[in-house]
């Protein structure tokens, strides 16, 4: 199947089948000559380290193919300097920016046929991953690792038309990460921390689950898939906590922020506060922006639970939709990328 027989309206953000990944192995401190190769299983060591002690890291970003019929990557080169920033924390060794960006690059070329027309709004999702290989039985750190990456066509995040608000409500009795934890870091482990309490969440009907730091439970960390932001009086305001995942998205939101003319505060954001936004959103690779309309929080006392709603227009607010549609601008091409945040890559030869 390829490019023209695909509906990519039909599609959400998930695993649809391609060509081919691509991958690399560093062995006793050196990397070997990346493969490309269509057969999607890997073949491991049932003692590899990342089976019991979960040394493994992750990127996510998107190729697009503009409206000049350009295929772009969205600033890769930040998720090669995050990528290392985990492997960092991990002990264990990662990828350099060019070796990142050469696989990103042979990963698109090999999917070529997979990365959806300008006019439907999708886009190739890559997923780079680094993971420890090394057979091993004690506690520590993974010396051999594999880096690869993979692609799949996807739609948007929800499955939804972009900028429809969803509903949150604050994780009252579960923690994403510990305070000098492993939060700012992009690893896999953080993801299965949440994943129970988010299953939950979603049963409840609620689209997002919007953590508080685990110390105090006072004030606002991230939701379980992207990063927090509000406006409110001209400004722009999202966490700064050491505990919150630096998204890339969050960062490039800030300087269109500052270019449209806002106030931009990374700061403590007290739970109290969610009353005073004129705005709420969660924002990352996946989801780019999408408004929250509602947040709860299900407050329990010694008479019962007490749910206290904040609440947000039903539709996305006029300073978001501004801050979304420059960010898509430059990722498809219809705005000039005047910080030359997108890297070109050509077709296959």
């Amino acid at each position: 199947m390829t490019m023209a027989e695909i509906d990519y309206s039909k599609r959400s953000f998930n695993y649809y089948p391609t060509n081919a990944i691509v991958y690399t192995k560093c062995i006793d401190g050196r990397w070997s000559k990346p493969v490309v190769s269509n057969d999607f299983n890997f073949s491991l060591h049932c003692f590899a380290g990342v089976f019991h002690y979960a040394p493994s890291c992750f990127e996510g970003l998107k190729a697009y193919r503009g409206a000049d019929g350009l295929v772009r990557m969205f600033r890769p080169d930040e998720n090669a300097r995050r990528m290392e920033s985990s492997a960092q924390y991990l002990d264990m060794p990662a990828p350099n920016l060019e070796m990142f960006l050469d696989l990103c690059t042979l990963c698109i070329q090999a999917n070529w046929d997979f990365i959806p027309s300008f006019e439907s709004g999708a886009s190739l999702y890559l997923r780079p991953v680094l993971i420890g290989i090394n057979p091993q039985l004690g506690i520590h750190s993974s010396k051999d690792v594999m880096f690869a990456v993979m692609a799949s066509g996807v739609g948007t995040y929800s499955g939804a038309k972009s900028l429809v608000p969803g509903t949150a409500v604050l994780s009252r009795n579960y923690d994403r990460a510990a305070t000098y934890g492993s939060g700012g870091y992009k690893l896999g482990a953080n993801y299965a921390q949440s994943l129970h309490a988010y299953n939950l969440a979603h049963k409840m009907g609620y689209r997002e689950l919007l953590f508080l730091d685990s110390a105090t439970h006072s004030h606002i960390e991230e939701f379980g898939s992207s990063n927090f932001f509000g406006i409110k009086h001209g400004c722009y305001i999202t966490p700064n906590s050491p505990s919150v995942l630096p998204s890339i998205t969050n960062k490039s939101l800030r300087k269109i922020a500052e270019e449209l003319g806002l106030k931009v505060e990374r700061r403590t954001i007290f739970i109290d506060e969610l009353e005073t936004f004129e705005e709420v959103n969660s924002c990352g690779t996946a989801v780019v922006i999408t408004p929250i309309c509602r947040i709860d929080d299900k407050v329990t006392l010694e008479s019962g639970t007490i749910t206290r709603e904040y609440k947000y227009p039903e539709i996305c607010g006029p300073i978001s939709e501004k801050l979304y549609k420059r960010l898509v601008g430059i990722q498809r091409g219809t705005e000039e990328d005047t910080y030359g945040w997108c890297m070109f890559v050509n077709a296959p030869k």
